[in-house]
């Protein structure tokens, strides 16, 4: 089993064998840690693609951030951060798989998006955008699943319908590893911040969680909700328990989940009517 997860993480970790475009990112990823890179010259970068520059627009636009305001990619890199900017290009290839392919699994994790934007500004959080990109990401391992090992991604399915048992209990007995562990593998491929990649590697074990425990509280807490909501697809047909380190971490209370409750079922609409537009381009 050890062999399966070595050689399934050797896979991911070769950004070669992935959706990306390399000339774009290579040069964003140098410039990004250079000091004196100004955000028109990483924004000139990012242009000279347009429909990668479309794309960044749009989900910038979405109702995971809530700006709708965002009309350049200078002004997206000012309003959200070169750091997310970065990661939704990397990850514009794969959203487009996923709205094709799994509809469900997007539209799941535009949910989750939005929710921990909402939970991140009602705790009065930092880094809101940042929370957003990395729920936005949280089960980016699963397309890489389909992706990269799409019998074993067949065989993770007949199990958890066969046994009942949760997505991550399946991939774990089929590869030797699960989506959220992949998630990270591939986020340090992309060379994003810590800060973005442990809510995407831990958000079902946030007790793992050393760093960035907060955001991956909230990550984790959106995840159980958008599921408890029966919003898109991710693939689990139960609801996980909220961990108890999250709820403490974030010093939660039955008032502050009873509003945010309401807060995203409010917002879900907007969302699926945004997936929709997604998806009709």
């Amino acid at each position: 089993m050890e062999d399966k997860r070595s050689e399934l993480k050797k896979i991911i970790m070769d950004t070669r064998t992935l959706p990306t475009l390399p000339n774009v990112i290579s040069k964003l990823n140098a410039l990004s840690d250079n000091d004196k890179a100004s955000v028109q010259e990483m924004a000139r970068i990012v242009s000279s693609d347009q429909v990668l520059s479309a794309r960044i627009l749009r989900l910038a636009n979405s109702p995971s951030y809530g700006f709708y305001r965002v009309s350049t990619i200078s002004n997206a890199m000012i309003l959200l951060g070169v750091n997310v900017v970065k990661s939704l290009a990397l990850s514009s290839s794969i959203f487009a798989i996923m709205e094709k392919n799994s509809v469900g699994l997007w539209e799941h994790s535009l949910g989750v998006g939005v929710a921990a934007n909402l939970l991140a500004r009602k705790l009065g959080l930092p880094e809101c955008e940042e929370i957003a990109t990395a729920a936005l990401l949280h089960d980016i391992g699963k397309v890489i699943v389909s992706l990269k090992c799409s019998e074993a991604a067949k065989e993770i399915l007949g199990l958890t319908n066969e046994r009942q048992i949760y997505t991550m209990e399946a991939e774990r007995e089929v590869i030797g590893t699960d989506h959220a562990e992949i998630g990270g593998w591939l986020a340090k491929s992309w060379f994003l911040p810590d800060k973005l990649s442990e809510p995407i590697a831990f958000h079902h074990d946030v007790d793992k969680s050393l760093n960035h425990r907060i955001k991956t509280s909230v990550v984790h807490i959106a995840d159980v909700l958008i599921k408890a909501s029966d919003f898109g697809n991710s693939g689990d047909r139960y609801v996980p328990v909220i961990q108890k380190i999250a709820w403490d971490t974030l010093k939660l209370n039955v008032q502050i989940m009873t509003e945010l409750v309401a807060e995203i079922e409010d917002k879900l609409i907007e969302v699926r009517n945004f997936s929709l537009e997604m998806m009709s381009e």
